[in-house]
């Protein structure tokens, strides 16, 4: 990051800190960075938005490609304007609605060439006048020597902009705009008043219907009106009502004169968007609201407290912290209307979410959840069971209100479950065994959906696993790894039919747990795919890769070997032992990097020999040797991730951040432990960073982790005390967590054998 950011972030930092509380002076917002994330295939945005809100105002530098998806990348110099709603590290791209563009003269208003980044309209920027910090965004746009600040409530965007001395400053609101260039169905335009216009964006893309509804009001009244539809001026000036539409605001400005814009969003109606705006920002104090979006960022940040003379470490800390309440994000408005899955409009006490990435948060954003903020993780799983009342079915990746059948298993089973076994059972749960047993059958009936996605969300593979033990090959793709989510998610099943003494699915989820060993091939020590004679794919590379169209999902069978999270001490037996178990762990580490296939998947990346910390299904593999008696190989393989995977730079992301997932098993293995299953609540002591973790639980105590002799260099545990009494082996519990009290580690610089 570059000093002058550095001074920024500082200097903003003491106007937030002047309204926060006196028993909490700590301004955390000035160890986060923005920027960390947006650049390499992190897929972050830098644009200011409030703890899982629904606004997220963030400039858009290009459309197309696979590193467009959250609207922004570190590489580019462009900026074609600022949208109100993107997706923080996914892998598939959307939203980037509402696009507003501060202009100086005629609008320049063309079709782009199909596969061009950047809009007729867009304008360079130099990086050294860009900044951000939690709830505010700042940038000069060269091509009209506009000075643009934004900032952010829950439902609502807060635009300023100074403008030069022009008798054409104007600002675009372009409802065409969307990443990807995915279509629009429907495109409202209103102009209210000469201070009002609303509208309405319908478009289709990886979120198949979606609406998006704006409220917008300047600062002072605008001196004409020019609507564009299909980029050309129509003929309409106060209404527009088709498929494409822009409004051009125009004002007389004078040199360094501020015009101010208001935007409240809704994906309910025009009224939703107003109350929103209403009573978000009922006033023209920017300042304010960035100071109390700033504010609700350190109150999240200070549920946990680190100490360390690293000031990188600390700055990749709360960077992580900061991702990990992006997303889910807000989907219902101040008079709680939402849109559900069944495309109605509902009405709740409660707030309503959306943007459920559960195949990635499942594995460590939830876990974390539990510990710092388990209201709002029972927040998302009562969502969750209100999207499979509405829907028929547990969304596997939820967006905007729509199924999208993305990934693969049934990734809110171990959410729910893990929330379950760790006491957490706020929400209804005979309706969540009741979804959780449905999730794990192919059973269609009641899905408000189509055919081609209801069978997406309960697949054919599912029938087979339950019949035959196994899914061929020859029936469905990536077989192999959906069985061995599926036996994940079937023994979480598991622990809820003991919990509720259920014999008959306890004798049936116990065998379909173990559905996995049904996969491995001793003649060549891996996870293989198996056709519907049981005869093995041949031939057969652990190395081969070809995205979307193999055994694996966004991995090899290097990778997806030891996705036996829930079973570990059986996973050992099945590759032979102890002795020939550790082997086969070591030589994930150190075997070649090479990927070979026709189409190899993006996501294999953060490669440490064949372990791929950039994508998901490798996270919890480290914590392997702890089950085998050698502590000190995680504790060393984590302290490689902790500084290779993770910087403080752009590019600081080793894969897509998605949702949250990388950041939260940062901010776990930073402290000094994980979580290998979800659903039992054990976590494996790893290698700590920091000297003193405070972790402030909601119950109001405190757990401490404290680190002696810590440095660099003193990556091994040497003896760790819980509440005093020794630790045998480096394992503790959600109980003893969330209990209160202190764990102590001692380090030193030799692995303790």
């Amino acid at each position: 990051m570059k000093l002058k950011s550095i001074a920024v972030l500082l200097a903003a930092g003491t106007v937030a800190l002047s309204s926060c509380k006196k028993e909490n002076m700590t301004d955390y917002t000035t160890f986060v960075d923005p920027f960390i994330g947006t650049g390499g295939h992190g897929h972050t945005f830098p644009g200011p938005t409030y703890p899982h809100g629904m606004v997220q105002l963030s400039p858009d530098t290009r459309i197309f490609e696979w590193d467009a998806v959250s609207g922004y990348h570190a590489t580019d110099s462009t900026i074609n304007g600022f949208s109100h709603t993107h997706l923080s590290g996914t892998g598939i791209g959307d939203y980037t609605d509402v696009l507003v563009m501060p202009i100086v003269g005629e609008p320049e208003i063309r079709k782009a060439e199909p596969s061009s980044q950047q809009t007729s309209f867009a304008s360079p920027f130099r990086k050294e006048t860009e900044s951000a910090v939690p709830g505010y965004y700042t940038v000069k746009l060269d091509r009209y020597n506009v000075k643009a600040e934004l900032t952010a409530t829950q439902r609502a965007g807060f635009h300023k902009y100074t403008f030069p001395a022009s008798e054409k400053s104007g600002l675009l609101i372009d409802l065409d705009y969307t990443n990807q260039n995915h279509p629009t169905d429907s495109v409202i335009i209103e102009v209210i008043s000469n201070t009002e216009v609303r509208g309405l964006k319908k478009s289709r893309g990886w979120a198949r219907e979606q609406w998006v509804y704006f409220y917008a009001v300047t600062s002072k009244p605008f001196t004409s009106v020019s609507i564009y539809e299909n980029d050309s001026l129509s003929t309409e000036t106060k209404v527009l009502n088709g498929k494409s539409g822009k409004i051009f605001l125009t004002f007389d400005t004078k040199d360094k004169e501020e015009v101010l814009l208001k935007v409240g969003i809704s994906p309910v109606d025009l009224d939703g968007a107003k109350k929103n705006l209403d009573q978000e920002i009922p006033a023209w104090d920017f300042d304010k609201v960035r100071i109390d979006t700033r504010k609700a960022w350190n109150d999240y940040l200070a549920k946990i407290d680190i100490e360390t003379k690293d000031e990188v470490q600390k700055r990749i800390f709360y960077t992580a912290m900061y991702h990990s309440a992006i997303a889910p994000n807000i989907f219902s408005d101040v008079d709680g209307r939402y849109r559900g899955l069944d495309k109605q409009i509902h009405q709740s006490d409660e707030t309503k979410y959306t943007v459920f990435s559960t195949w990635d948060t499942m594995r460590a954003l939830h876990p974390l959840l539990t510990i710092i903020a388990p209201e709002k993780n029972g927040e998302f799983i009562r969502m969750l069971l209100t999207h499979y009342q509405q829907g028929g079915v547990l969304p596997m990746w939820e967006l905007a209100g729509n199924y999208t059948a993305t990934m693969i298993g049934y990734n809110a089973v171990p959410i729910i479950v893990d929330a379950y076994m760790k006491g957490y059972r706020d929400f209804d749960v005979d309706l969540a065994y009741e979804a959780i047993l449905k999730s794990s059958n192919q059973d269609t009936t009641g899905i408000k959906d189509n055919a081609l996605y209801a069978n997406a969300l309960q697949p054919i593979s599912k029938k087979y696993k339950n019949e035959i033990g196994y899914i061929p090959f020859d029936v469905e793709v990536e077989s192999v790894a959906k069985g061995l989510e599926y036996a994940y998610h079937d023994w979480c099943i598991l622990q809820i039919a003991k919990d509720r003494n259920d014999t008959a699915n306890i004798a049936k989820y116990a065998k379909l747990a173990t559905n996995y060993k049904n996969y491995f091939d001793p003649e060549v020590g891996f996870m293989r795919g198996k056709d519907s004679k049981g005869n093995w794919r041949t031939p057969f590379n652990p190395r081969s890769s070809n995205h979307r169209d193999d055994d694996y999902c966004e991995g090899t069978a290097w990778q997806w070997l030891w996705f036996v999270p829930h079973q570990p001490d059986s996973l050992v037996k099945l590759l032979g032992g102890r002795d020939k178990f550790i082997e086969k762990l070591d030589g994930l580490f150190t075997a070649s990097s090479e990927i070979e296939g026709d189409q190899v998947s993006v996501d294999i990346t953060g490669l440490i020999g064949q372990y791929a910390h950039g994508n998901e299904p490798s996270h919890h593999i480290i914590h392997f040797y702890n089950y085998v008696d050698l502590p000190y190989k995680t504790q060393e393989l984590i302290d490689t991730v902790l500084y290779s995977q993770y910087s403080d730079q752009p590019d600081g992301l080793s894969g897509n951040e998605d949702c949250g997932q990388m950041s939260a098993w940062y901010i776990l293995n930073a402290m000094g432990f994980y979580q290998v299953a979800p659903g039992n609540p054990t976590y494996s002591i790893g290698r700590p960073l920091f000297d003193k973790v405070t972790i402030n639980l909601g119950n109001g105590k405190k757990f401490e982790i404290k680190t002696t002799n810590n440095s660099k260099t003193n990556k091994y545990i040497e003896s760790i005390k819980l509440n005093g009494k020794v630790l045998e082996k480096p394992f503790f519990t959600h109980d003893e967590l969330m209990a209160g009290g202190k764990l102590e580690i001692a380090m030193t610089d030799k692995p303790k054998k």
